[in-house]
């Protein structure tokens, strides 16, 4: 039987000495008792004290400049971890900005709890214009996935715990709580407030699939002449690494893993179709979905990207992510961890195989990608000006000696290119733009992969892409973080040769010596014109385990427009078409 936390003592003014506490104690009882041991995120106003309370009763409290980069940190340290990762922020201005990381959370699936401070009900609710005031639970509910706000002292237990239920449990998401001033600063008795604070049991159950389902996508699979395993970072998340790679190797099948599931298995995998990604997406014929969503990064599996006979096999534990952009001829509803392992149960030896003739396909395909690539890259190891390739082949080499480093990757180019360059060998080692594909989550993704793991961080940032985040330098410097930020500086937003009409610079130019940057707040910086000074600062700042980063000089020329997306652009004018006279 569990116990309740110790009651705070409190001297009462006019009043003998009592057992009192108050909501900002509660909150963090109500959170030791369920196991939070990190929370993320920017003091004020009117949530000072709890930070501080929090720390000293044993939470380690991780202070950011920008309460959106906190709130990023809190949803991968939910992805890494499986358990919500805890951000706090302050009322009005400062929830907004965490608000941004929490519907990006949500979007990817990743538990995380916002706690954030507000102001007084009474005068918001006839909007008198209180200090900061928003409605922050209705402004957060359309975002997230579930929204509560605890209007006494004594719910602050049940409203935790609920909140912690929530955003783990099924389809893991973000929940916003919102705990005005005077619920932080309610005294109440704290013997009747440690009775109300509950221990979470199994917060996220297993849920699995009736035996006729798994049998029939199985029996599905053992028809296919063209099978594949697509995994995304849900399979990652799910930590179900030894039934996916026993299912995938006891039955031979080609696998391709989109970037956050790339470690699942190792990227160099004789079973990998990653190099050979456009033909196996389009003549495949029967699909098992891992955690992986028919969304725009998959095409929504339509021609000409899949072929229009694809039958696809879905393993999502929301019923509702079902058939919304496919038919899905064999739906597997619950967690992948155990539906995983229910197909590795259920498949009979030699009932699964992979025809040869779908295996020479591939294997030719990946050869021929393979060589032009390598062509590619050895053509930019000697070019002048560095080049993306360049870059990214020298920091390649260096990760291989170093295959538990986490890789957090953002830009367009930056992104592309690296995506491709960069292999991973350990499962939930790359965290990225994930599926809303934003800018801005770099430097709150690296710091909370090196808290929660205490394992050094790469982080390869376009330099663009860093300007979001890039004051987190700091924080990563104020605590020690073993964090390398690898910038591929092309002085641009996708390139940096990008031509004004005007006196003032192109609206996508830039310009900064970002390793003087670093050296301001204490760490080591760096600058790199070519691939074998990329690489020896790379090895010297890994070896070191302190915050550095590396400012490598690419070829303004170097670079596409939007990335790979240069089709999501409208399609109008030429923008850089002077107005006739």
């Amino acid at each position: 039987m569990t116990t309740a936390p110790a009651p705070h003592t409190q001297q009462t003014s006019g009043r003998a000495p009592g057992q009192l506490t108050d909501g900002n104690h509660l909150v963090v009882d109500a959170l030791l008792r369920n196991d939070v041991k990190t929370m993320y995120g920017v003091v004020g106003i009117p949530v000072t004290d709890l930070a501080r309370i929090a720390q000293a009763s044993g939470i380690r409290f991780i202070g950011f400049r920008h309460e959106s980069d906190a709130g990023h940190a809190a949803a991968a340290a939910g992805f890494l971890t499986g358990k919500p990762g805890v951000c706090l922020t302050v009322s009005g201005p400062g929830f907004l900005n965490g608000l941004v990381a929490l519907a990006n959370a949500t979007t990817n699936c990743f538990p995380v709890v916002q706690i954030s401070g507000s102001s007084e009900r009474g005068i918001i609710d006839l909007r008198r214009g209180d200090y900061e005031e928003i409605d922050q639970l209705a402004t957060a509910r359309p975002l997230v996935k579930a929204a509560y706000r605890i209007d006494r002292a004594e719910d602050i237990g049940r409203g935790l715990a609920r909140a912690i239920r929530t955003a783990v449990s099924g389809r893991p998401g973000g929940v916003y709580l919102d705990l005005p001033t005077a619920v932080l600063g309610e005294v109440i008795d704290a013997r009747k407030a440690a009775e109300s604070l509950p221990r979470i049991v199994d917060p996220a159950p297993r849920q699995l699939p009736p035996v006729s389902a798994v049998d029939r996508a199985i029996d599905l699979l053992a028809g296919a002449e063209r099978p594949l395993v697509v995994l995304g970072k849900g399979a990652a998340y799910a930590q179900a690494d030894d039934a996916i790679r026993e299912f995938v190797e006891r039955n031979g099948l080609p696998f391709l893993p989109m970037s956050m599931a790339k470690g699942l298995l190792p990227d160099d995998h004789p079973q990998s179709v990653a190099t050979a990604r456009s033909l196996a997406l389009r003549e495949a014929d029967v699909v098992l979905l891992v955690g992986a969503r028919l969304n725009w990064l998959l095409g929504h599996g339509e021609p000409p990207q899949w072929s229009p006979d694809a039958q696809f096999i879905q393993i999502d534990i929301d019923p509702t992510e079902l058939d919304g952009n496919q038919p899905i001829a064999a739906p597997l509803v619950g967690d992948a961890a155990s539906v995983m392992e229910l197909l590795v149960e259920r498949t009979k030896p030699g009932q699964i195989t992979v025809p040869q003739a779908w295996r020479t396909q591939l294997a030719a395909r990946s050869a021929q990608n393979v060589t032009t690539m390598s062509g590619r890259i050895e053509a930019a190891g000697t070019a002048h000006p560095m080049k993306f390739l360049g870059a990214l082949q020298a920091i390649r080499e260096v990760l291989r000696d170093h295959p538990r480093a986490y890789v957090v990757n953002e830009g367009a180019n930056a992104l592309d290119i690296a995506r491709n360059v960069l292999d991973m060998q350990v499962p939930r080692h790359r965290l990225d733009c994930g599926t809303w594909g934003i800018m801005g989550i770099g430097m709150g993704y690296a710091i909370a992969a090196a808290v929660e793991t205490g394992d050094p961080v790469v982080a390869v940032e376009g330099d663009s892409a860093f300007g979001f985040s890039g004051m987190e330098l700091e924080t990563a410097c104020r605590y020690g973080l073993p964090i390398v930020t690898v910038i591929l500086n092309n002085s641009g937003v996708y390139r940096g040769d990008d031509v004004s009409t005007t006196s003032d610079p192109a609206p996508t130019a830039l310009r900064a010596r970002y390793h003087l940057m670093i050296d301001a707040f204490g760490g080591r910086g760096y600058r790199a014109t070519t691939p074998a000074e990329v690489s020896r600062a790379l090895r010297e700042a890994l070896a070191s385990g302190r915050p550095a980063l590396i400012d490598c000089v690419i070829d303004p020329t170097d670079g596409t427009e939007s990335g790979h997306l240069t089709n999501l652009n409208p399609k109008g004018i030429d923008s850089t078409a002077r107005p006739a006279a």
